[in-house]
């Protein structure tokens, strides 16, 4: 905020020592486009022009500030104290020309003025500037910028296929045309909303619509709280019957809590006007007020009811859509004019007995048509008089009079009053109660009548429906079915002395009190307040927080409960996905997120802004209009993750620069990595895959690279090592034609320092796939067989939903339902071979274990979580995320085997997740288990380390997997350890600086670390990443924490065999283990091949050691492992063993000329 006496000094300054040079303060002579010089101006109470504005106490000019408000389609600028600009659509009616007052240099520009005092330097364009609201689409029609709603959303539906960063007015106006509505409107830059009316309160907005569509921002799509709204063929007209206060009977906000803020944004309901803000400063806009005039009649005064009758008793109507416009428009031929409880008008050329003038500050109820203006309250009227008219006396001031002794004059009787007639059966008289606490005690009014009786009134509200009646003020009747917003029986009875319009031997209330006639007892329910008891768990009210401050959501994930919304819905919701923190906002809106969300106290604001009710508990608050009532988590927590500083958050390190962006990384079992790319598809100068010798990195990276060829496109194929003898390498399927059918073989050579001889081998004449695939998975089977499942026909073409098996057994292709049902979200599912001896697949949101001989479905397991409000979001390529298996510890029986599924995304707005998921798939009843990750994450890689814990890295935080469909990279490791307890396991590693997206790929080396390579997003933003990193895990930085050594002779072993191996010296930081992890083909987040198995380990002396191989293949499916032995939890640096040896004798495979066989 500004300094008064800061800017005294300024004045005083700028005064003192430019007074030679003021008079020479000129305009700027060129302005571009249609600005032209308008003079000085007053900048009065509540802005001349206060829409945006920002200050620059250094480089402020009238040419900066025109740029600025033309970037936000304003056409009015203005400068003022020398460093403030300020932007609007309009002028205040209060503005004037101040010529020669705008004296203050401005701050980028001594030569030119920018403003003064409360003065403005006014800059006008009279052509359109900068970004404007689409004028219509879709033959949708612009209607303009509204207000969100008092007691909910002003249009009620939703659309959530949309990615908010897609957001256009073209994108919204067909979804909401799709599904069948006539009115579209445009939020917070990237949402989008339907319906058939303007309910809930929503009203015309004089500024606030200053967001650009994400996805064009050429155009506006509505503000903080405020919406673009557009016409389907102009068949929506708004009239009092067409715009609704409220959306149901069952979703009501408070009456008679207004409270004008002064944060980001002030609100009833979300209404008021939004602030601007720029880099340097927040200006902030002014809340609801009393207008001075409204038309030719000025604000006379906040006044109360007369003593038993209306103050202005001339002529009354009441409207949902009342403004003190329309009331004024009414009451033309009248003196006077007042609105009182938000609705209602009345005329009259005197006033009654009784009223007298009240605290402005006592009409503070808004208008239901515009909540920026006040319409009395309950017994307060806003009053205005015709121009001309005298002003109020000082003998009609207030002084305080007490309530009671105007409800008791001059009408009042002593007289028992006649017992009410002509009830319904079974209703009776239950006394006189007080009206207008918090609001109306019953929320039906029927038309005035002359002929009211509490019998009529009864009658009446019977017929409608209701159980309770209530008559006031002589002609008016209530109807309810419970007694609301702070009802109770008056203190005497007597208080309800006016006599009935229809029979006045009767009373029929009071001002301010009602006489009450129910069908037996009423029921009083309490003032709607936010609920604090019968919370499921720990949960504690916090209070009511402000949303969308600077128009960023308080908390991310946002779901609907329309009509039945309850603080408990809300609050198990969030729970069950590991949110610690719940907002309830809009009656039917649930926002999930963290405590550390809510940044500081001035998020918190007075309770009455959170003032909607309920829908599925009318007793409770359900928030308010950009108003969240809050709870938080304060039992044990759901999640608890470490913040490491030291060797223990691992390294990011550079290794070499690449040769291609590899989408499959594989280490071959000569410590090699081969680096495969989309070689047809990618730039001219790569043949498509790459060998690296990892020894050379870094002392000799020229000689590092070598060579391979590829004849067929590997863009987006599986890959796998087979168990034969020399551990060749596989890839099947491909981008497109005969890529599709690529079946393509490697068998590694060389070593360390020495060359490889060896390329890849493929010929589709002699060796192919019978259905060609792309996005497809493999997985070696228990019989050594090779299993393909999946893809699609290539470039995006039609689902390819079998499976089939190599070498081809002479059966055709099996067709799986499940595969074609969840196509295109189920590419590159993930597989396992489970204990069982059965088959897990995870594909899109669903997973289930197959017979390893007839592939029919076992067991369905439940669905996979998705995200908090998306039970749809799915875990496989586009909405990718990882996996692995979880450890398999000897001897093997404790736990049944554990998977671990980590990010992916959802449908539509391309949310990504913030969870990993977890289950035991062969256990009896298998559930999944959800742990919140530290920040969303799409596209992520997983890599098994030694210790038994995987690195999750690369990634963004939102969008989908392809090419520029995903933005904002992750940068960040995060290391889960599974022996921890669930929801602890995570720790926060550290960061790198290299963005990791689409393509990117992540492998575990013999020497410990993981190669982190690629980045091929296509993005135009984030680079084409050839640099090749490796993480260094905590277990190689540990201090005094020497890595062990072995020697290990047979690397070839069956079954439960036993082989020896020699520790280079004792053990010396503790305890000797072993840990296997399965060969890995990693491609799009799945580790094809990835499993962890920590065997059975005696030594029997201090450098002798024997380890006992798995038992059988459910344990270790045949194929190779990276041998690794620990101390202490310190890997050496492995070896790679052949476990289960080659049962489908591929070592023989193909018997084709273009094919080399290593044999058995």
């Amino acid at each position: 905020m500004r300094s008064t006496q800061a800017k005294t000094l300024a004045s005083f300054f700028l005064f003192s020592s430019l007074s030679t040079t003021l008079a020479q303060l000129t305009p700027p002579a060129n302005l571009p486009g249609a600005w032209t010089y308008q003079g000085c101006y007053t900048d009065v109470a509540g802005r001349t022009i206060g829409a945006a504005g920002y200050a620059d106490a250094v480089n402020m000019t009238n040419q900066a500030c025109i740029a600025f408000c033309s970037s936000k389609g304003f056409q009015y600028a203005g400068t003022e104290y020398s460093q403030e600009c300020f932007c609007g659509e309009s002028l205040a009616p209060a503005a004037t020309v101040a010529a020669g007052d705008c004296t203050m240099a401005c701050s980028g520009d001594a030569t030119q003025p920018c403003g003064g005092p409360s003065r403005l330097s006014l800059f006008y364009s009279s052509a359109p500037v900068g970004p404007q609201p689409n004028p219509g689409v879709n033959g949708f029609t612009y209607m303009g910028c509204y207000s969100e709603g008092t007691t909910g959303r002003t249009l009620t539906h939703p659309i959530t296929t949309i990615a908010n960063a897609e957001m256009t007015v073209g994108l919204c106006t067909a979804a909401c045309h799709a599904a069948g509505y006539i009115l579209a409107g445009v939020e917070y830059g990237g949402e989008c909303f339907c319906g058939n009316t303007i309910a809930n309160g929503g009203a015309r907005a004089t500024s606030g619509c200053n967001m650009l569509c994400n996805g064009n921002q050429s155009e506006f799509c509505g503000g903080g709280s405020r919406l673009n709204i557009y016409n389907y063929q102009n068949q929506f007209t708004a009239t009092s019957s067409s715009v609704s206060s409220t959306r149901s009977s069952t979703s009501t906000a408070v009456a008679g809590t207004t409270t004008a803020g002064t944060g980001v944004s002030t609100s009833t309901g979300g209404t008021a006007a939004t602030t601007s803000t720029a880099s340097t400063s927040t200006l902030v806009a002014t809340g609801p007020a009393q207008p001075p005039t409204v038309g030719n009649f000025n604000f006379y005064g906040c006044r109360t009811e007369g003593t038993g009758i209306r103050a202005l008793s001339g002529a009354t109507f009441a409207s949902d859509t009342m403004t003190l416009e329309s009331c004024r428009a009414f009451c033309a031929a009248y003196t006077y004019f007042g609105v009182e409880y938000s609705r209602e008008c009345y005329c009259g050329n005197s006033f009654n007995a009784g009223s007298v003038a009240a605290p402005a500050g006592d009409c503070s109820m808004t208008c239901m048509g515009n909540t920026l203006e006040y319409c009395g309250a309950g017994n307060r009227l806003s009053v205005y008089a015709k121009s001309g008219t005298p002003p109020p006396s000082s003998s009609s001031s207030s002084t305080g009079t007490s309530r009671s002794s105007t409800l008791t004059g001059a009408t009042a009787t002593t007289s028992t009053p006649a017992a009410a007639t002509g009830l319904p059966a079974g209703w009776a008289s239950y006394g006189c109660y007080i009206d207008g606490r918090q609001g109306r005690i019953l929320n039906y009014q029927a038309p005035d009548s002359t002929l009211n009786t509490p019998g009529r009134c009864a009658n009446i509200c019977k017929d409608l429906g209701y159980t309770i009646s209530g008559t006031e003020y002589s002609v008016q009747c209530f109807c309810g079915n419970n007694i609301v917003n702070g009802g109770s029986p008056a203190t005497n009875q007597a208080e309800c002395s006016n006599n009935c319009a229809g029979d006045p031997t009767q009373k029929c209330g009071g001002g301010d009190r009602m006489s009450i006639v129910s069908q037996g007892p009423p029921q009083v329910l309490m003032p709607p307040a936010p609920q604090t008891g019968g919370l499921n768990g720990s949960w504690t009210y916090a209070g009511c927080v402000r949303d969308n401050v600077n128009d960023k959501r308080t908390f991310f994930w946002q779901s609907l409960f329309p009509g039945t919304m309850t603080a408990n819905k809300c609050l198990t919701r969030c729970a069950e996905y590991g949110y610690m923190a719940a907002g309830i906002e809009y009656g039917e809106e649930c926002y999930c997120g963290d405590p550390a969300n809510v940044v500081d106290t001035t998020y918190y604001r007075p309770e009455s802004e959170c003032n909607i009710v309920c829908p599925g508990n009318s007793s409770s608050i359900c928030g308010g209009g950009s108003r969240l009532t809050t709870y938080f988590w304060t039992g044990t927590p759901f999640y608890t993750w470490t913040f490491p500083q030291d060797w223990r958050a691992g390294q990011y390190q550079f290794l070499i620069g690449g040769l291609n962006i590899p989408l499959m990384t594989t280490e071959s079992i000569t410590g090699k990595v081969q680096f495969i790319s989309k070689g047809g598809t990618g730039p001219g100068n790569e043949t498509g895959v790459y060998e690296l010798d990892v020894s050379l990195a870094q002392s000799n990276p020229a000689q590092a690279w070598r060579e391979l060829h590829l004849k067929t496109d590997v863009f987006c194929a599986a890959g796998i090592t087979l168990p034969d003898k020399v551990g060749r390498h596989l890839t099947v399927g491909g981008w497109s034609g005969d890529s599709t059918y690529g079946t393509r073989l490697l068998w590694p050579d060389g070593s360390a320092g020495v060359k490889g001889v060896r390329d890849w081998q493929e010929n589709v004449a002699e060796l192919k796939l019978q259905d060609g695939r792309w996005y497809p998975s493999v997985m070696i089977m228990t019989n050594g067989s090779i299993l393909v499942v999946g893809g699609e026909e290539g470039s995006n073409a039609a689902a390819v939903p079998t499976i089939e098996i190599l070498p081809a057994t002479g059966t055709a292709p099996i067709r799986m339902e499940w595969l074609a049902r969840t196509d295109p979200n189920n590419l590159y599912p993930f597989l396992a071979v489970l204990p069982s001896g059965g088959i897990f697949v995870a594909y899109y949101n669903e997973a289930r274990i197959l017979n390893a001989a007839t592939f029919d479905t076992i067991k369905t397991l439940p669905n996979i979580p998705g995200a908090v409000n998306n039970p749809l979001a799915g875990r496989t390529y586009p909405l990718e995320g990882t996996a692995v298996l979880l450890p398999q510890r000897y001897p093997y029986n404790e736990n049944p085997l554990g998977v671990l599924i980590c990010g992916g995304s959802s449908n539509g707005g391309g949310y990504a997740l913030d969870n990993c998921v977890s289950t035991y798939p062969d256990a009896a009843t298998p559930e999944w288990k959800i742990e919140r990750m530290p920040s969303f994450r799409v596209m992520p890689c997983m890599a098994p380390l030694p210790d038994g814990t995987y690195l999750i890295a690369n990634g963004a935080k939102h969008g989908v997997a392809g090419f520029g469909l995903a933005n904002q990279p992750n940068l960040n490791a995060l290391l889960y350890d599974p022996t921890k307890p669930l929801g602890s396991r995570i720790t926060v590693m550290a960061n790198t600086t290299i963005a990791r997206m689409y393509h990117s790929e992540a492998i575990t080396l013999l020497d410990g670390r993981v190669l982190i390579s690629g980045s091929n997003p296509e993005d135009t933003v984030n680079p084409e990443e050839y640099r090749v990193e490796v993480f260094v895990p905590p277990y190689l930085l540990a201090p005094n924490k020497p890595r062990p050594s072995f020697t290990l002779v047979d690397r070839d072993w069956a079954y439960g065999s036993a082989h020896t191996f020699t520790l280079g010296q004792a053990a010396r930081n503790g305890p000797i283990t072993v840990t296997l992890l399965g060969s890995v083909s990693s491609t799009h987040g799945n580790s094809m091949g990835a499993r962890t198995i920590m065997p059975q380990v005696v030594c029997t002396t201090a450098t002798s050691c024997t380890v006992t191989a798995p038992p059988t293949a459910n344990i270790a499916p045949p194929g190779w492992y990276q041998f690794f032995v620990l101390d202490g939890g310190i890997p050496a640096v492995g070896v790679y063993v052949r476990i289960g040896g080659d049962p489908a004798q591929l070592g023989n495979w193909p018997n084709f000329p273009d094919f080399s066989r290593p044999g058995m």
